[in-house]
């Protein structure tokens, strides 16, 4: 039987802790189980790390996330902070936040910034950018960034500014209820519409990569034409999945790469001089995530952005039609 909401008594003592006394409804759950319906704001897997760090106690003890529960057990609660990276430092950085609440935050990303700190970007990055705007960032997995773009696309994306926000949206992207689309310059004429159903993992040879592999992720893009150029095609990308460099390396792998992609390019082919001087001048793929949909992680109601084409991939589109290539 579910248990109801109403049968236990929930408190709530300062700090950031939690108490319940269990009701009739929990008799028999596992403990995990107890607290998935208690704090369904929380993933099982969060409120599973939390056990075993000690966190949860029962009756005043620390016990495993399988034992069985009982009407009238006591569960203390104390929510962990996540204790940010000592490289994780706030930056005064400009962002383009097209829409921010209590909850999320929406921005526009420009072309050329890193998402997190890493090797070769231990500064400037959109997560410091991100805990200088709201400090309270550092206290959440990643600064509150629940997708990421690449270095070198634009567009929009979705950041929690809780951690009951941050569980929210990561479910619905899991359940694929998230829409991003994208608008991309390949290489070609694919079909007019179509989808590349193919697993993504790291490339057997050239770890940097990523491929289509047998062993990898499940992935699934869907596409469809939205204009057709003499040797290149303006294309719109909807994302089913998310996985590292998906976009890029589906339509590489049908055969239509991105233009100016570094790492996934095609052969020029017969492009005339004019047009692959163009191509080889733009300096990153042309990708950019053009509207972001989703569901508000507190009101439940939809939302949707959209985000026009940065400037550098309106001058590339001009450019091509200049040198012929409308058709």
């Amino acid at each position: 039987m579910a248990p109801n909401p109403s049968d236990y008594n929930r408190t709530l003592p300062p700090a950031n802790a939690l108490e319940f006394v269990l009701g009739p409804s929990h008799e028999g759950l596992r403990l995990d189980q107890a607290l998935a319906a208690l704090l369904p704001e929380y993933s099982r897997s969060r409120l599973q790390d939390w056990i075993r760090s000690g966190a949860i106690r029962v009756d005043g003890v620390n016990v495993a996330a399988k034992a069985r529960m009982w009407s009238g057990a006591r569960v203390a609660v104390a929510v962990p902070q996540d204790k940010p990276s000592d490289r994780d430092q706030a930056e005064a950085l400009p962002l383009d936040v097209v829409y921010e609440d209590a909850d999320l935050l929406v921005l526009d990303k420009p072309a050329g910034l890193v998402v997190h700190p890493g090797n070769g970007n231990p500064t400037g990055t959109l997560l410091n950018a991100l805990l200088h705007r709201v400090p309270a960032l550092a206290a959440l997995p990643r600064a509150g960034i629940v997708h990421r773009l690449d270095k070198d696309t634009s567009g929009l994306m979705v950041v929690a500014k809780s951690l009951i926000a941050h569980t929210d949206l990561v479910r619905q992207l899991q359940a694929r209820t998230v829409t991003r689309e994208y608008f991309a310059v390949v290489a070609g004429h694919p079909p007019a519409q179509g989808e590349v159903d193919a697993p993504v993992g790291r490339h057997p040879t050239q770890r940097t990569r990523m491929a289509v592999v047998s062993g990898g992720r499940e992935a699934l893009t869907r596409y469809r034409v939205r204009e057709r150029l003499a040797w290149h095609s303006i294309v719109e990308c909807r994302l089913a999945t998310g996985r590292t460099h998906q976009i890029r390396v589906h339509m590489q792998s049908i055969g239509h790469a991105l233009l100016g992609d570094p790492v996934y390019r095609s052969s020029r082919g017969a492009m005339p001089p004019p047009v692959v001087a163009i191509a080889e001048a733009f300096p990153r793929q042309a990708l950019h995530a053009v509207r972001l949909e989703l569901t508000h992680p507190a009101s439940g109601v939809g939302h949707a952005w959209q985000s026009a084409l940065p400037a550098d991939m309106e001058r590339l589109i001009a450019d091509l039609r200049a040198a012929g290539e409308s058709r």
